[in-house]
């Protein structure tokens, strides 16, 4: 599973790369959306890779993001047994989006700013900086967010 935070925002933005951020469901900054491996998202990512950062998530991570950011309409949280139910239907292979139809979680997440900022720039891509593919280190940075 892969996770996508939206670093940059929105202004100076090409529409073809807005138009693919939208696609992504990364319409403001510090929003995060998970997505399962696949061609055409992979595609996506690396198009827009100027401006967000993303990597492979854990089970521990993934946990504790929806656990404190996962919201169903109206704002409301998520209790402790949609929680559980949601991680089991990711294990299986679902999408967030299909998940929206049945239990009602938005297929996205709002962050805060990470605490203590960004370790490296975020002005420049991946190893000099924060941006595009960051690997595993897409994990300290959403339990600093979250």
């Amino acid at each position: 599973m892969i996770a996508a935070i939206r670093i940059r925002g929105r202004v100076g933005v090409p529409k073809e790369i807005e138009d693919t951020l939208y696609l992504l469901r990364l319409r403001r900054k510090f929003s995060c959306s998970l997505y399962h491996e696949d061609k055409i998202v992979n595609g996506m990512l690396e198009k827009v890779k100027a401006y967000i950062a993303y990597g492979k998530i854990n089970e521990e991570t993934l946990k504790v993001l929806i656990e404190k950011r996962g919201r169903k309409k109206g704002n409301r949280r998520l209790d402790k047994e949609e929680v559980e139910k949601i991680l089991e239907e990711i294990k299986k292979g679902k999408k967030l989006k299909e998940l929206e139809k049945e239990i009602g979680i938005k297929p996205f997440f709002r962050l805060s700013p990470p605490k203590k900022g960004f370790k490296k720039s975020i002005k420049l891509l991946w190893p000099k900086g924060i941006l595009g593919n960051i690997g595993d280190e897409i994990n300290n940075l959403i339990l600093r967010m979250v």
